[in-house]
């Protein structure tokens, strides 16, 4: 026995015990501070209208049927892993498991992944309406004003990865593989019911994962004849065939902000320069922002019935068409002039009308050579990059979805939060 063990069994200590059963007469609420933010998420979903989550409960009194999770729940766990950077639905279900901010907002009612997956996704219709219904309320307590708006797109890594593109010739190999994985596993299938009917969900899940392969293989060859014919008219003559991917057919490759391709959704956040609240969102499999300008400024205008008086773009938004459909609804774009370092060495003033102008792409021109314009586009940066760098912060970083219609409802889920905390700074949440 050397030195160091005759210390340690003469030395007094206190070990773990971790056999002993105990009895802590301690509520849940109990342990969680009076000051956790967990408890202003709670306090702001209570104070919510979820009747249009509450009517696809199937579940009702006098019914038969188990007991849903309360629609609370499920978006004040998803509202609160948001704001600390948790987009994955198995960490999050983990999480319920060990954490006591999330034991707290579930109280005891079990929740699985597959539900708090389902759950994120499955209602974009309503987080758009929240979305709304939010900006609606600030704008009438006098916080949002829509005097200057500022739209900016960040590129989202896609869930679908690089090596899943494929061209036409392999897609319909994939497809005819796929169909033949199809009827061969309904084929097993059928042959097993007769002699095990214990398989029965093992083998469902293994046709349904099959299905959905063929389907995103179909997809995926639908949307090919529309991309060949894109890259034909930006590169002619290349004989390159376009590809897509097997996995996430809306997905596209695209420039990343460190140079690389990857496949990845243009993200579109509208944001209002008082408040610096996002007004609206959309999501695009576009590589460039041309042309989502004034899609976006139309929402805009429909959605809250007023049209934004100054609107902030930078270069990549401030196309001719879209510059002259946003003045003629009332606005004032405020945008660098297009090839302006262009028209200068060729000693031209970018400021003048050109040959191809509309009037309003003129009065455009004219404005932007004042310095009062000048000084407003030097805001535009604190308005719009400010929502994309605090939603990258909290997780925006790569989709866990495939797909548009899902992609836009994380996003959504993301501008929802990202007000949020925003009205907590304005003191609209306490």
């Amino acid at each position: 026995m050397d030195k160091t063990t005759r210390s340690a069994d003469r030395a007094r200590v206190k070990r773990p015990e971790r056999a002993q059963i105990e009895w802590q007469p301690v509520a849940l609420d109990q342990l969680l501070a009076g000051d956790h933010r967990a408890r202003v998420v709670w306090r702001y979903v209570e104070a919510l209208d979820l009747s249009v989550l509450y009517t696809k409960i199937r579940a009702v009194e006098g019914g038969v049927g188990r007991d849903a999770v309360d629609p609370k729940i499920l978006m004040a766990l998803w509202m609160f892993a948001t704001i600390e950077g948790v987009s994955s639905a198995r960490h999050l279900s983990r999480l319920c498991e060990r954490d006591l901010a999330y034991m707290w907002l579930r109280g005891g009612v079990g929740v699985n992944h597959h539900l708090l997956s389902d759950f994120r996704t499955a209602h974009g219709a309503f987080l758009d309406q929240l979305l709304t219904d939010t900006i609606a309320t600030l704008m009438h307590q006098g916080l949002v004003t829509l005097d200057v708006v500022a739209q900016d797109g960040m590129r989202v890594r896609a869930s679908a990865g690089s090596s899943s593109f494929r061209r036409g010739k392999t897609l319909e190999k994939c497809r005819d593989q796929a169909r033949q994985q199809v009827r061969k596993l309904r084929e097993e299938s059928e042959h097993e019911a007769k002699q095990d009917a214990s398989n029965a969900r093992r083998e469902a899940a293994r046709q349904r994962a099959a299905s959905e392969r063929e389907q995103r293989v179909d997809k995926a060859l639908e949307a090919l004849a529309q991309l060949q014919e894109q890259k034909e008219k930006r590169q002619k003559g290349s004989g390159k065939d376009a590809r897509c991917s097997t996995t996430d057919p809306d997905a596209r490759t695209m420039k990343m902000g460190d140079g690389g391709f990857r496949p990845a959704y243009n993200v579109q956040f509208a944001t209002d320069g008082g408040a610096r609240v996002i007004l609206g969102v959309d999501v695009t499999n576009s590589g460039s922002d041309r042309g989502q300008m004034a899609s976006m400024h139309e929402d805009l205008s429909r959605r809250y019935g007023k049209v934004p008086a100054k609107y902030a773009v930078d270069c990549g938004f401030a196309t001719k068409d879209d510059i002259t459909q946003v003045e003629k609804r009332g606005s004032q774009v405020i945008a660098p002039v297009h090839a302006a370092a262009k028209l200068r060495k060729n000693g031209k003033d970018p400021h003048a009308r050109q040959p191809t102008d509309t009037d309003e792409m003129f009065t455009f021109r004219q404005r932007m050579a004042t310095e009062e314009a000048k000084k407003l586009y030097q805001q535009r940066p604190s308005i719009a990059e400010f929502p994309n760098a605090e939603c990258r912060n909290r997780g925006l970083q790569q989709f866990r979805v495939r797909g548009l219609e899902k992609v836009r409802t994380v996003s959504l889920w993301h501008a929802i939060v990202f007000n949020f905390m925003r009205m907590i700074d304005l003191g609209c949440v306490k």
